[in-house]
């Protein structure tokens, strides 16, 4: 049992782990983005996907909402994540998930969490999302959206597949 209790344990920080550095490196390639500036750009795959820096004052594809109203809706929503994934955390009983489906609802759901609050600090702190990675003739995005996205499309594809 206690072989069972540390594996968990060990499984849980590297989780843990995974989540921080995507965060930490989101935040590192966001201010080396801003550093260098919308002129100096990086080629990643030839002409097609850059390093720029890009200023996002809307929301993700740059859709067109920004503003005091949208960065409060971003903090509801980010406080709503906290609330549900301890929700999810602490009640063990009463919930029409199985425990493998719980931890990884918490595990997507942090995902998105970390993704959302690199962005919302990007907003209140310059007023726009640090975007940086350019994708010719699609969107400029970052580390944080794929978290957001991601986290997002697997958690429904994962209640989809229940069904």
């Amino acid at each position: 049992m206690n072989k069972q209790i540390s594996h968990i344990k060990i499984q849980n920080i590297a989780i843990a782990l995974g989540i921080a550095i995507f965060f930490i490196t989101d935040r590192v390639l966001k201010v080396s983005a801003q550093a260098m500036g919308p002129e100096t750009y990086f080629k990643l795959i030839g002409d097609w996907f850059l390093f720029r820096f890009t200023p996002n004052k809307y929301i993700s594809f740059s859709l067109p909402v920004s503003g005091i109203l949208l960065n409060i809706t971003i903090i509801l929503i980010i406080i709503g994540l906290i609330y549900y994934i301890f929700y999810l955390i602490l009640s063990k009983k009463n919930l029409s998930l199985t425990v493998s489906e719980r931890k990884t609802t918490i595990i997507l759901l942090t995902i998105v969490l970390f993704g959302a609050i690199s962005n919302i600090q990007d907003r209140l702190i310059y007023s726009y999302v640090i975007d940086y990675l350019e994708l010719k003739y699609f969107t400029v995005f970052n580390i944080a959206d794929i978290m957001i996205s991601g986290g997002t499309l697997f958690l429904i594809s994962c209640f989809l597949k229940k069904k």
